[in-house]
């Protein structure tokens, strides 16, 4: 398969030598469609390439088909809460990327073994349950014996039970993308890990995911794979728009070909993105810390907005620690961000300027061990 380039090498020749881009010649190949597939399997630059083509295509007078998939990684919906939706702790262990798409819609989970399938078309021509009865068709033409069927959620059931693939949009003033996923041999055990949150006592009105029994492909038809399927995606799309089924390969890192994409990518990869996006909710936890046969109960109340904890109270039901340093504790962290690194500095901080005494740091050491478990 050509590269991007490549593949519009003869439209660029028409082209002045200042427009010799992907974004000129793109705008310039009217009244046909395009199949485009990533080399990238980095989900924030697969991400920021769809950005850019929403951004700088325009198609009114074309449609475009890009397929992708990514390594390990969960991706939340424009207005979800990373907290309420995934189990962060386990991510960071097992090297799980988080981010959070432009689209609207639930949490979902990425490896190499999903799919993912994005419809560029004009606001005027969006048709979501037209691009997943394109992908059934597809599926058909390749095994027949699938049972596949849309619901009225707009995802894709498998037997009628299992979810193979869930969608989301993002619709413009004149544009328009919908995309979805496709499990055809994911990794499932850490699929339904990393999406079960562990934390609790959280209030807030960001967006819910609706929990789902999945199936990848693989476990109804062995002989499927990625390559498989995106094939036959492409070919039937292809046939749709009478296209000669050519595919090309295009690198979202690529400026020289795609200029200002990495504007894109560097955004979805920032705290502020990621996490300043989630909207405002609080935590009210109880909880018991434990040191040299101990115990106490711990009262935490929190508020974050945008990422920061704007209120904070924590109180310890007990003389097990000095009142005055939890109130020190809570004190440091309004302003900061709602994250373990930030609070682990703000403990480690406190240690060099109170007293010198081996009980009191150990307990603190728990006190914040418990207070960056909820993070």
């Amino acid at each position: 398969m050509p590269y991007l380039h490549a593949g519009l090498r003869a439209v660029w020749r028409g082209l002045s030598p200042a427009r010799h881009t992907t974004l000129a010649a793109l705008r310039d190949l009217r009244g046909s469609a395009l199949v485009l597939k990533s080399l990238s399997t980095d989900i924030y630059e697969n991400l920021g390439l769809e950005d850019w083509l929403h951004e700088y295509v325009e198609p009114r007078d074309r449609q475009v088909l890009l397929l992708w998939r990514n390594c390990p990684a969960v991706v939340i919906g424009r207005h979800q809460n990373p907290w309420q939706e995934c189990n962060l702790k386990l991510m960071r262990d097992k090297g799980v990327q988080l981010s959070r798409r432009k689209s609207g819609g639930g949490t979902v989970y990425h490896d190499l073994g999903n799919i993912n399938v994005t419809f560029f078309t004009s606001k005027k021509s969006y048709d979501r349950r037209g691009n997943l009865q394109l992908i059934i068709s597809a599926l058909n033409s390749i095994r027949p014996q699938l049972d596949i069927m849309a619901t009225d959620r707009l995802d894709l059931l498998l037997n009628r039970t299992f979810k193979i693939s869930g969608s989301a949009s993002k619709i413009g003033r004149t544009t328009a993308y919908h995309h979805c996923t496709l499990l055809c041999n994911s990794d499932s055990s850490l699929l339904s890990s990393v999406l079960c949150t562990p934390y609790q006592g959280l209030k807030s009105n960001a967006t819910p995911s609706t929990p789902a029994s999945v199936k990848n492909l693989w476990e109804e038809d062995p002989t499927l794979t990625c390559d498989i399927l995106m094939d036959a995606i492409a070919a039937e799309y292809s046939r749709r728009h009478d296209l000669q089924g050519q595919i090309l390969l295009v690198d979202p890192k690529d400026v020289s070909v795609l200029p200002g994409v990495d504007r894109f990518t560097q955004e979805l990869k920032s705290w502020d993105w990621i996490y300043g996006k989630t909207p405002k909710f609080s935590v009210s936890r109880t909880f018991s810390v434990d040191y040299n046969l101990t115990r106490a109960e711990v009262k935490l109340n929190m508020n974050i907005n945008r990422g920061t904890i704007e209120g904070c109270n924590i109180e310890v039901l007990s003389d097990w620690l000095p009142s005055e340093m939890c109130d020190q504790l809570a004190t440091d962290l309004i302003g900061s961000r709602f994250c373990p690194t930030e609070t682990m500095v703000l403990a480690n901080a406190y240690l060099r300027v109170c007293p010198q005494d081996r009980i009191l740091h150990n307990k603190w050491n728990v006190l914040c061990e418990q207070v960056m478990a909820i993070m």
